[in-house]
């Protein structure tokens, strides 16, 4: 049996001067996929780079904090099991970088192919598969600045998934894109879940989490609001408490429809 991707007990997180997180507890099973959702300064960000193994928990009495298994962690090693795609990242890449060459970068950690770089016929028929998956075949070899916003988020999933993480987390992954990106960034996460990936989901939309993903977890003011099935946690009442408003809910689809009250 498989340890939890991430284990939290009674943890407290600081960035700089503000703490964030106060005796937070959450687990991660290994294998299962699920959103984390809060506005703005509810700690998705930090919780994110807790997965990561980008920040360090307190040390205090009775504290724990885990990544499969493990209280401490080398980041290389941990960087292999974790595929992390934040949009920001897209603007790291030349324009004239061949979007294949994207995905093959993130197997030596870097934004850009070099000159110097080799890869093993291995190496790219693990590329291929990741650009496979994420249906962007026919534009692999298009410069990487030619590209939608949309497409340019499906390649960054793609290099998360070349090294075959264990669990892909996507941060805010609709942000910034129009109807037609956003949709189908949606399709293609809908369908890595169906066909055996874990994704971890940071948003603050809740209207973007798709049917596949079941269970939510609310965060609010460092502290988790809620957290179980979605249809339990998605209600009117807590998503009101999460984003401070009156809301109204409805559902269609497998989607959450959330509507001013």
């Amino acid at each position: 049996m498989r340890e939890p991707v991430l284990e939290l007990r009674k943890v407290t997180v600081w960035r700089g001067e503000t703490r964030v997180f106060h005796r937070l507890s959450l687990c991660i099973e290994a294998g299962e996929s699920l959103a984390i959702l809060g506005g703005n300064g509810a700690g998705k960000s930090t919780l994110l780079a807790l997965i990561a193994g980008d920040v360090r928990v307190a040390a205090e009495e009775g504290s724990m904090a885990r990544l499969f298994g493990e209280e401490h962690w080398a980041l290389d090693e941990l960087r292999g099991r974790v595929g992390v795609v934040m949009p920001d990242k897209a603007r790291l890449f030349r324009v004239d970088e061949v979007a294949e060459d994207v995905v093959l970068s993130g197997l030596r950690g870097a934004f850009g192919r070099t000159r110097q770089m080799r890869f093993s016929e291995g190496e790219r028929r693990k590329a291929g598969k990741a650009i496979r998956l994420v249906r962007m075949e026919r534009l692999a070899q298009r410069g990487f600045g030619e590209l939608s916003s949309g497409e340019q988020r499906r390649f960054l999933v793609a290099r998360a998934l070349a090294h075959e993480p264990e669990v892909l987390v996507l941060d805010e992954p609709t942000t910034a894109l129009d109807l037609p990106g956003a949709m189908g960034m949606l399709e293609v996460v809908r369908g890595l879940i169906r066909e055996g990936t874990a994704v971890v989901m940071v948003t603050h939309d809740a209207r973007e989490i798709p049917p596949e993903i079941g269970r939510v977890v609310l965060l609010k003011d460092g502290k988790v609001l809620a957290d179980g099935k979605k249809r339990e946690v998605m209600t009117g009442a807590l998503l009101g408490r999460c984003y401070g408003l009156p809301v109204r809910v409805r559902w269609s689809a497998g989607y959450c429809e959330v509507h001013g009250g």
